[in-house]
């Protein structure tokens, strides 16, 4: 386990040192850096994640590769929606919500064509794999 967060830690450091030169495209597939508020200890906590646009917004899917349980980005952003994103060079504060019914369907069509492992991953699950919306506040 530490190798992975070995792996994020390091990523998200080249990330934000380079504006993302280093880092924005991972494994061909675009990420950004998510700043949320850690739901126990109230300490940030950043994490890459693989996006897309949606109008003005920025659509992430809460996969954790497919497990029955949620990742913790997703929990903290539950505890609390508010939260920062760098996409390259630009920062925004957002605020989380939960695609629902076609919106849904649509995003998560959209964000399979970006990663289509997403799709194996629904099928390793019986939890439906939340999508998420970041509204630029």
């Amino acid at each position: 386990m530490s190798d992975v967060l070995d792996f994020m830690r390091n990523h998200i450091e080249r990330y934000l040192a380079t504006d993302g030169e280093d880092g924005h495209m991972m494994n061909g597939s675009p990420c950004l850096v998510l700043t949320t508020t850690g739901k126990k200890s109230g300490e940030p906590r950043q994490v890459a994640v693989i996006y897309g646009r949606y109008n003005d917004s920025f659509v992430v899917v809460a996969s954790k590769g497919g497990s029955d349980s949620a990742p913790a980005w997703f929990l903290n952003l539950q505890a609390n929606p508010d939260a920062n994103i760098q996409v390259l060079a630009d920062k925004y504060t957002v605020k989380m919500r939960v695609a629902e019914g076609d919106e849904r369907q649509q995003l998560w069509e959209m964000m399979a064509e970006i990663y289509p492992e997403y799709n194996e991953y629904q099928k390793m699950t019986s939890r439906k794999i939340p999508v998420v919306v970041l509204d630029p506040v």
